[in-house]
């Protein structure tokens, strides 16, 4: 899971979002300063200039798979198919910034949405594969978070011969080895498990996809991870499933798009393509030809 991303899911299911029961929604919200005064190259480019110009640009996460990689040199993976859908819709040509993802998701869009790099580089016109939360949403008013299209969860991977009969959950790891990326969402959830009864039995890998090589390999039972990277993983001698997760507040996140908050019209352009590819049975396909399972949110 991207740092970047990763950090908000924590903030959520630490409490830290900023929301209580006692308060409205953004109730506490200080609103943060605006870009002003900046030339249009840095701030991004208006529905009719991208339009003249006959292309958009996109952020989308480096090694990221099955979302976004390179495949042979060529950008690859579900986000990149949504993203020329998008552009398709607009009736132009897509462009594709494969981006390192930050310190936090404030910072990725900060550089590649709303004002750009201290070093390198320029902002996108959009930025894919963004988590929606509405509290987080209030506090970077620079931003329009739209076009919602993939419910991910947390999911367990496992071995069929190490469980033929009862799929893992969490309980099963007191005794059994699990693979996790480190500092994701899942190993804080194992690591915070009752009494660190689980400690000995985490394997930490450098990501999802090195967790479920180790998995494929038998150096672990099972994996944890966001449902769709553990998919793309399986192999013939591997499952996988999504066992509620007692005290998990954060299980599940919606994933959307984000754009700088001057460009409206393009915002609702791209809400309107995604929305439309739901309805028409392309984004099923998308999802299908990259063997991930399409969970759509809750239509509007």
């Amino acid at each position: 899971m991207k740092t970047s991303i990763r950090g908000v899911l924590l903030s959520l299911a630490l409490g830290w979002s900023g929301a209580t029961a006692g308060l409205a929604r953004c109730a506490d919200h200080v609103p943060q300063p605006k870009p002003q005064n900046a030339d249009r190259d840095i701030v991004g480019a208006d529905l009719d200039t991208i339009r003249d110009r006959g292309f958009m640009t996109f952020a989308v996460y480096e090694d990221f798979p099955p979302w976004s990689y390179l495949d042979r040199g060529k950008p690859s993976g579900i986000d990149i198919d949504i993203a020329r859908l998008i552009a398709e819709d607009i009736g132009v040509e897509p462009r594709f910034d494969l981006v390192a993802a930050g310190e936090n998701l404030d910072a990725d869009l900060r550089n590649w949405v709303w004002k750009g790099p201290v070093v390198g580089g320029q902002v996108a016109n959009v930025m894919m594969h963004v988590p929606y939360d509405s509290e987080f949403a209030c506090r970077v008013e620079q931003v329009v978070f739209t076009g919602q299209y993939h419910v991910e969860e947390i999911a367990i991977a496992y071995r069929r011969d190490a469980y033929p009969d009862d799929p893992p959950v969490p309980a099963y790891f007191r005794f059994d080895t699990v693979g996790v990326e480190n500092d994701s969402i899942a190993d804080f959830y194992l690591s915070a498990f009752p009494g660190g009864q689980l400690a000995e039995n985490v394997t930490r890998y450098p990501s999802v996809q090195l967790a479920m090589q180790g998995l494929a390999e038998a150096a672990t039972k099972a994996a944890m991870g966001p449902k769709a990277q553990l998919e793309f993983g399986l192999t013939p001698d591997l499952d996988l499933h999504a066992p509620p997760l007692p005290g998990f507040s954060v299980g599940s996140w919606t994933v959307g798009v984000a754009v700088h908050f001057a460009y409206r019209p393009l915002a609702y352009a791209v809400d309107d393509a995604i929305f439309a590819a739901m309805q028409d049975g392309r984004m099923q396909r998308i999802f299908d030809d990259h063997g991930v399972t399409f969970r759509p949110p809750e239509l509007r």
